[in-house]
């Protein structure tokens, strides 16, 4: 029989030496939370998808998004592509399961929106053939993965890897990615936005960042 205690102590030995290389993201969490902050405010929005507990994480982080995590203040657009249970199906049964999200991303996204994968394998072929449709449709691709090199990886612009080939902690500091990607972006978002109002932001409107020039939301 397998002592007491000793799956929690190897969980969370394998935990601990994952969140060593993981404290060096922070600089990326910052800059991720940031332009997400402005890239929302002025319109944009935010596609993610998933599958099994990365879908999980990615619906997670879209109701931070369009709800709230600290800050009362303006809903910002954020879909979880796997949650369209009826366009998924759909799709799958039309086209095959490969193209689930891609043709969601080349049917909802738009230059300058952020396509943003979750894979703790980073061979997830519908993921990939996604990553492939943001770039096409001019999105910029992040990718959330379990250690590089992957596939995934190379197709997105941009990847934070966790250093862990366990499943179970890499899921875990995605959703630690997810909260940080909050909890900065919350931190950038200009004071008129967290003011509690629903209002969206108006067309031809000057958005005032903080530290930076006004960006102006064309119609």
């Amino acid at each position: 029989m397998m002592p007491t205690g000793s799956l929690l102590d190897t969980h969370l030995t394998n935990l601990a030496a994952a969140l060593v290389p993981y404290r060096l993201c922070e600089p990326q969490l910052a800059r991720w939370g940031a332009e997400l902050a402005h890239r929302l405010v002025a319109g944009g929005r935010l596609l993610v998808a998933g599958n099994g507990g990365s879908a999980a994480e990615a619906q997670h982080l879209t109701a931070e998004l369009v709800g709230k995590l600290h800050h009362d203040r303006q809903p910002l657009s954020a879909i979880a592509l796997h949650a369209e249970t009826s366009a998924v199906t759909a799709i799958a049964n039309d086209y095959g399961y490969t193209d689930v999200y891609a043709r969601q991303v080349r049917a909802h996204g738009r230059p300058g929106d952020v396509l943003l994968l979750l894979s703790t394998s980073g061979a997830s072929e519908n993921l990939l053939t996604a990553a492939r449709a943001g770039r096409e449709a001019g999105l910029t691709t992040w990718a959330l993965t379990g250690p590089t090199p992957n596939a995934l990886a190379e197709a997105c612009d941009e990847v934070l890897a966790v250093s862990s080939t366990d499943t179970q902690v890499v899921q875990e500091l995605h959703l630690v990615t997810s909260h940080l990607i909050c909890e900065y972006l919350e931190q950038e978002l200009p004071a008129s936005a967290v003011t509690g109002s629903s209002s969206p932001v108006q067309a031809g409107v000057e958005v005032v960042l903080d530290g930076g020039a006004g960006q102006q939301v064309d119609a």
